[in-house]
């Protein structure tokens, strides 16, 4: 009698992988909601310059194997289920073992201390993607949330260069790459990233991090200043 072959698992619809059906009590649950921000973001990482994370959509590896960062956003509008964001500023600390894409990221949320309590919630789950949307993304990439707290996030622009204060934990200081055009930085247009598709390449110019028992220097390494317009899934 013939024995019927069992279809190999990784050719199993997604929906019939057993890893699929079966719970994971460490995996935060998403819940989409309604939410949007506008502002800037940008960071400095561990990656020489240009870091290729963001125009490979973290398919290649960082400069040196894993990603160290910081991103600071200043949210100009935006709302969480109808309370208001405009006009907080957040930081994040995230630590990145290999590839973006690879997800298992370590990551440490800052929120403006003029926030709401609901204001707070609700940028921790649009940051740890459990908002979904734009960074729904975040939900399957970050492994672990190294901790949460209200901190006086201080952002500061001033023409090409970016400034981030956040007590002595992150201080750090980025410019854009000036072009032909002294006047004009350097951008790269129309990219795939999920977090804007305009990003203008920076170098650190002072950029320290001490908390969680990272110590960082970022000094003359990669960064990028991005306008986001991120938004909560459709209803």
């Amino acid at each position: 009698m013939a024995v019927k072959k069992r279809p190999d698992a990784d050719k199993l619809p997604i929906s019939q992988r057993i890893d699929s059906r079966m719970p994971n009590p460490g995996r935060r649950q998403m819940t989409p909601t309604d939410w949007a921000i506008k502002g800037e973001l940008f960071m400095n990482c561990s990656c020489e310059v240009v870091c290729p994370c963001g125009i490979s959509l973290g398919k290649h590896p960082p400069t040196y194997g894993y990603c160290q960062t910081w991103f600071a956003m200043q949210i100009d509008d935006g709302h969480f289920e109808g309370e208001s964001l405009a006009g907080l500023n957040v930081a994040l600390l995230i630590d990145i073992p290999g590839r973006m894409c690879e997800g298992n990221w370590k990551v440490a949320a800052y929120v403006d201390d003029q926030a709401t309590n609901k204001a707070y919630n609700g940028l921790l789950k649009i940051l740890s993607g459990q908002a979904g949307g734009s960074t729904g993304v975040f939900n399957f990439l970050v492994s672990e949330i190294l901790g949460a707290e209200r901190e006086k996030v201080v952002i500061e622009k001033d023409g090409r260069r970016r400034r981030i204060i956040v007590g002595r934990k992150i201080q750090g200081e980025i410019e854009m790459i000036p072009g032909k055009d002294t006047e004009v930085p350097v951008s790269m247009q129309n990219t795939q990233y999920w977090m804007g598709p305009v990003i203008y390449p920076a170098v650190g110019l002072k950029s320290k991090v001490r908390d969680y028992g990272r110590v960082w220097d970022f000094e003359g390494k990669s960064g990028d200043i991005i306008p986001v317009d991120w938004k909560g899934p459709r209803p």
